[in-house]
């Protein structure tokens, strides 16, 4: 579904991201991994157009996403910033339904079926009550929940995420990301945890000083060595009734 090919990106003659390549495969659910400064997050602003690599390729569905329209875009790929948006008081209905827009044309408004939409992504990430609540009165946990709804309720396959658990509580996060899985999208996400990679990952990637060190399925790449590498820490990995857990040291 989404193929980056050798891309490369430099702010101010540093290069942040070198030769960075990666696949996603219809349904599956890929992690990127790294140390903060590793090029995770400048990865996902280039491959969702916010940022313009100097070179490389990325292809969506076998389609050049640089030279789409941001509306094409919109209809293909949903995005979860890390950045929480907008300083304008829209109410949470407000802020789910731009998610609908690229599914309209310019002269059309919204319909019965978009409110629908827009109550059941709400339910989803268990915040239909805060309906008509303005979205800036919100807790950081709650606008992160409110941002995962409006990316569902575009009804696209892919969907890219920077730090979706970010601001959650441990009771959110396990349900957001049990609700990112079941849902049969494909998903992009960087993340900070191991812990939640190993559970929830088909594949990562792991980047460092903005290049790919190693990828492959969690059991595979996430060893002692590499965390101790890439976090000066040492944890181990194993299994339990099926279930893969790291376990830190001291």
């Amino acid at each position: 579904m989404l193929e980056v090919e050798n891309l490369n990106y430099s702010v101010d003659g540093t290069w942040i991201l070198s030769d960075v390549s990666l696949e996603v495969h219809t349904g599956e659910f890929v992690g990127v991994l790294g140390p903060n400064g590793s090029g995770k997050s400048t990865l996902l602003k280039n491959i969702y157009k916010m940022l313009r690599p100097q070179s490389g390729r990325i292809l969506l569905q076998g389609k050049d996403m640089l030279s789409m329209s941001n509306r094409e875009m919109a209809r293909n790929l949903s995005v979860v910033a890390q950045e929480h948006e907008g300083s304008f008081d829209f109410t949470v209905e407000e802020v789910v339904m731009m998610g609908r827009q690229a599914r309209k044309k310019l002269t059309e408004s919204f319909d019965e079926e978009d409110r629908e939409a827009v109550c059941a992504a709400l339910r989803q990430v268990e915040l239909e009550p805060l309906l008509l609540r303005s979205y800036i009165s919100l807790s950081g946990g709650e606008k992160q929940r409110v941002l995962i709804a409006r990316a569902l309720v575009q009804e696209v396959p892919l969907m890219i995420l920077d730090e979706p658990t970010n601001h959650l509580d441990i009771g959110s996060q396990i349900k957001t990301l049990n609700l990112l899985k079941k849902s049969g999208k494909t998903v992009l996400t960087a993340l900070h945890d191991l812990s939640i990679a190993v559970k929830y990952c088909d594949r990562i990637y792991v980047l460092q000083n903005g290049r790919n060190v190693v990828s492959g399925p969690p059991s595979e790449v996430i060893t002692q060595e590499l965390i101790r590498s890439l976090y000066d820490i040492d944890a181990a990995l194993f299994s339990h009734n099926g279930e893969l857990f790291l376990q830190y040291g001291n």
